[in-house]
C-alpha cells in the first residue's frame, strides 16, 4: 500500500515570515531602538525631573527594564512566533486580554512612528532645509514603508548603519563632556544632585525614571521579529541582554557628560539638551550633530515600523484583527498588508498633527502591557515547552509585576484619563474579539 501523499496546506494560511536574523544582526537591532531618537531629548527631562544627578534615574530604569526583558526572553525562546504581548496574552488569559495587549502595543506603537515622522521634519531638519511639514512626513513614511516591506534582512542592515552612527553620536557626546571637564570648564558637583525644589531624592529618581524607562522599552519591538530569528532560543536572551546593558552603559555616561559640562536649568530648558554639549565644547558643526539626530529619528521610526506591522500580522494570525493583514509578499516574504495598513495610519495622525494627546500616555500603556506580560509568564509556566529554553528565576517576574504598578503611581493624573479612553476603546474592540473567537471555537 502506497502512503498517503502529504496533504498541501491550506491555500488561506498565512505565509510563514523568512528566518534572516543572526544574532549579531538581533543585538543592533535591539540596540537600535534602544538608542534611538528619545536619547537626545530624553536627558534634559530627565534633569527637569530629578535634579542635576542624570544618571540615577537612568541606572534606575535600566534594572526595572530587565526585569521585565527577562520575562520577554523566557516566552520569545519557548514561544518564537510574531505576536509578542498579545500571543503570550491570549495564551494565558484567553482573547480578550491578548487582544487588549496587542491593542495598547499597536496603538503605542503606530502613534511613535507618526511622532518621528513630525520630529524628523521639524528643527533638526530645519539645519538643512525647510519645507512643508506634510510633505516631509508623506515621502519619510512611504520611504520606511518601502524598506520595510523589501525585507527584513535589509531592514535590520540598515539599522545596523544607523546604530553606528547613532551610538557615535553619543559617543562624540561623552568625549566633549570629557573635554570640557579636562579643562575645567565643566562642574562634577552636579552629578550629585538628585532631588528639585518641589521632590525630594526618592521621588525625584522614581519620577525621572518614569521617563527614563521608556527609553529603554524598544527590547519589546525585538518581540515580534523572534520568528524572523536564527535559532531563537540560543541567540535571543544574549542579544536581549547585551543590548540593554550596552544602553545602560552609553546612556549612563551620557547622562554624565552631559550634566558635568550643562548647568541643570540650561539642560532642563533645552529641546536639544545633547545639542547644548556640542556648543559648550565648541570645535563641532551643530550641522554635524543634528544629521546624526535625524539618523537616530529615521532608525527609531524604521524599527517601531517594523514592530507594528509585525504585530498586527501576529493579531491577525492570531484571530484578533482581520485576516488581509496576513498577508505577505510571495518572494520576499514580508507582511505588506500589515506593513500598508500601519503606515497609513501613522500617515493619518502624523499628518493631522494630533500626536501629542496620545505621546504622553505611551508609557502607561506600556506599563499595562508589560503587566500583563510579567503575570502571563507565571500562568504560562504551567505550560511545559517542547524544548529547552531560557529561564528566568520566578522572583523576577514577580517583580516586573510590581516595578509596572510602581511606575504607574508616578504616571500625572491628565495622562491617566486619556490612558484610560485608550484602555475603554482596546476593551470594547477586545469583547468583540472575543465574542469572535468563541463562535470561531
Amino acid at each position: 500500500m502506497k502512503p498517503s501523499p502529504t496533504k498541501p496546506p491550506a491555500s488561506d494560511a498565512p505565509a510563514p515570515l523568512k528566518k534572516a536574523l543572526t544574532t549579531r544582526l538581533l543585538y543592533f537591532f535591539i540596540l537600535g531602538d534602544v538608542l534611538g531618537a528619545g536619547v537626545y531629548v530624553l536627558v534634559g527631562q530627565v534633569a527637569a525631573e530629578s535634579g542635576g544627578a542624570v544618571w540615577v534615574p537612568l541606572l534606575a530604569a535600566m534594572c526595572l527594564s530587565l526585569l521585565t526583558a527577562a520575562s520577554y526572553a523566557e516566552l520569545v525562546t519557548k514561544y518564537p512566533r510574531a505576536g509578542g504581548a498579545s500571543h503570550y496574552a491570549t495564551l494565558a488569559y484567553g482573547p480578550f486580554l491578548g487582544f487588549l495587549a496587542g491593542f495598547c502595543m499597536l496603538a503605542a506603537g503606530v502613534v511613535s512612528v507618526a511622532a518621528l515622522a513630525r520630529g524628523f521634519a521639524g528643527d533638526y531638519l530645519s539645519e538643512f532645509v525647510t519645507l512643508p511639514v506634510v510633505l516631509v512626513v508623506v515621502v519619510f513614511l512611504v520611504l520606511l514603508a518601502l524598506l520595510n516591506a523589501r525585507g527584513i534582512n535589509e531592514s535590520t542592515r540598515a539599522n545596523v548603519v544607523a546604530t553606528v552612527v547613532e551610538v557615535g553620536g553619543l559617543l562624540l557626546v561623552i568625549g566633549l563632556g570629557a573635554r570640557i571637564m579636562l579643562r575645567g570648564d565643566g562642574d562634577l558637583g552636579r552629578l550629585t544632585e538628585l532631588g528639585t525644589s518641589h521632590e525630594g531624592p526618592v521621588a525625584a529618581v522614581l519620577s525621572g525614571a518614569v521617563l527614563a524607562y521608556y527609553s529603554f522599552v524598544g527590547f519589546e519591538t525585538s518581540v515580534n521579529v523572534a520568528e524572523e530569528t536564527r535559532e531563537p532560543r540560543r541567540s535571543y536572551p544574549r542579544a536581549l541582554f547585551g543590548a540593554l546593558l550596552t544602553a545602560g552603559a552609553v546612556y549612563a555616561l551620557v547622562g554624565v557628560a552631559a550634566s558635568a559640562a550643562v548647568p541643570t536649568k540650561t539642560l532642563a530648558d533645552s529641546s536639544g539638551p545633547l545639542l547644548e554639549v556640542v556648543r559648550a565644547a565648541g570645535g563641532v558643526p551643530t550641522e554635524l550633530f543634528g544629521a546624526v539626530a535625524l539618523v537616530a529619528v529615521a532608525n527609531g521610526a524604521l524599527l517601531t515600523g517594523i514592530m507594528s506591522s509585525r504585530l498586527a500580522y501576529g493579531m491577525a494570525r492570531d484571530g484578533l484583527l482581520p485576516r488581509f493583514l496576513t498577508k505577505v509578499l510571495p518572494g520576499r516574504r514580508t507582511p505588506w498588508a500589515a506593513i500598508a495598513a500601519t503606515t497609513a495610519l501613522s500617515l493619518l495622525l502624523a499628518a493631522t498633527g494630533d500626536v501629542s494627546t496620545l505621546a504622553s500616555t505611551l508609557v502607561l500603556l506600556l506599563l499595562v502591557v508589560f503587566f500583563l506580560v510579567n503575570t502571563s509568564l507565571l500562568v504560562l509556566r504551567r505550560d511545559p515547552a517542547p524544548g529547552r529554553h531560557f529561564r528566568a528565576p520566578t522572583v523576577v517576574p514577580v517583580l516586573g509585576a510590581l516595578s509596572c504598578l510602581l511606575l504607574a503611581t508616578q504616571i500625572e493624573r491628565e495622562v491617566w484619563l486619556r490612558g484610560l479612553v485608550v484602555l475603554a476603546v482596546g476593551g470594547g474592540l477586545a469583547a468583540i474579539a472575543s465574542v469572535r473567537s468563541r463562535r470561531a471555537s
